[in-house]
């Protein structure tokens, strides 16, 4: 009996031993974790996103036309003024003498002209004169010629006058005009936005118009968007765009503000095109290329302001509560162009599905075709290696 005992009982000690071992073995088998995301719907959109610059969308640079001292400056930055305003006054001494004197030469060659006129009758008279006495024969040839003679230098110096005033006249109404210029009114309704010259300063329009300020309709706004040549060829004429300014960014909710493409330049911007202009040569390889695209928005609450930077996002395509999931769940099939998601079925084992996608944002994709709403998406996964081994006795 204490022997058939302690054969049991070894007996049982080696199937619990086993059972241990069974148990450490099972608890050492690698096991993976799956991350999911259910699939949703909401709205998806393809973009291009680019940082563009604020400005006016019309504008006029005021400058001066004669040279002179500034007397009178009556704007300063921000002011609003009407079409028409007086802005500029500047110094007319020089241009009112020119008129002056102008005037005065008109005049004197107005009262050679009544001379002239005068003598050109004197001499139709002799003309005349001469031509009735030859008839009768009571003059001679030679001075029946020279009374013709007479009478077409009076005319011809009659015209030279004619033509000395009407030149003299067009040189006056330039000189009147520049001097108009020493007075210098606003050609548009708008906000002075910049001041280039302070009162007293001399201005020199020789050479070329010097700018003395900017007026500026800030009702309206152009944003001067740079998009990369990488991404220029999917932002279109008419194309949806909206943007923030970096002054919200902080805020819960920024405001956007939303448009339409209005142009694509074909060019480079101004300041790249520059740089390989030189001797005709290209712009560097090296050097990232950016093309200005434009819209405009409206901004009759003034909360726009020029030079501001623009957080831009063309939208090249959207959909609207279509079904989603993330894009990292989408994985190339066996056969090209073919779109596999992994979907966590009710075992816990994952189960491949085909799927269409259509639009794709940076983060989801739409899968218009092949899941259902709600079905948990594989995103990723984790291999828990085991970290129990076996006993050693």
């Amino acid at each position: 009996m204490q022997l058939g005992g302690m054969k049991r009982w070894a007996v049982t000690a080696l199937v619990v031993v086993g059972c241990a071992g069974g148990v450490l073995w099972a608890a050492s088998r690698p096991s993976t974790t799956y991350q999911t995301e259910p699939a949703v719907r909401g709205d998806v959109e393809a973009t291009v996103t680019a940082i563009g610059t604020l400005q006016p969308r019309r504008y006029v640079d005021v400058g001066a036309q004669v040279s002179g001292q500034i007397t009178r400056l009556l704007v300063a930055p921000g002011a609003t003024v009407e079409k028409g305003a007086l802005l500029v006054e500047i110094d007319p001494s020089v241009q009112r003498a020119t008129v002056d004197a102008g005037r005065a030469s008109l005049a004197g060659l107005r009262a050679q002209l009544a001379e002239q006129q005068a003598q050109h009758r004197l001499a139709q008279q002799q003309w005349d004169r001469q031509q009735q006495m030859a008839r009768d024969g009571a003059t001679r040839e030679e001075d029946v010629q020279s009374a013709q003679a007479q009478l077409a230098g009076a005319a011809a110096r009659v015209e030279h006058l004619k033509a000395q005033i009407a030149q003299t006249q067009a040189t006056l109404q330039a000189d009147e005009a520049r001097l108009g210029y020493t007075r210098i009114y606003a050609p548009m309704a708008g906000t002075v936005v910049t001041v280039e010259a302070r009162e007293g300063q001399t201005l020199n329009a020789t050479y070329q118009t010097p700018n003395i300020l900017r007026i500026a309709d800030l009702t309206a706004m152009t944003v001067w968007t740079d998009v990369s040549e990488a991404d220029v060829r999917r932002v279109k004429q008419g194309m949806p765009v909206y943007f923030t300014t970096l002054g919200s960014a902080g805020q819960d909710q920024p405001r956007r503000w939303h448009s339409h493409v209005r142009q694509v330049l074909p060019a480079p911007s101004a300041s790249q095109a520059a740089a390989g202009a030189v001797a005709g040569a290209p712009a560097p390889a090296t050097k990232a290329v950016a093309y200005t695209v434009l819209f405009d928005v409206d901004n009759l609450d003034a909360e726009l302001m020029p030079q501001m930077t623009a957080q831009v996002v063309f939208v090249t395509a959207r959909a609207e509560q279509v079904l989603t999931v993330p894009l990292v769940a989408v994985q190339p099939g066996a056969q090209e162009g073919e779109q596999v998601v992994r979907v966590l079925n009710a075992r816990g084992q994952p189960e491949p599905r085909t799927v269409h996608t259509g639009v794709r944002s940076r983060h989801r994709v739409a899968v218009p075709q092949g899941l259902q709403e709600g079905e948990p998406v594989i995103t990723g996964e984790t291999v828990n290696a085991g970290g129990l081994r076996w006993l050693q006795w």
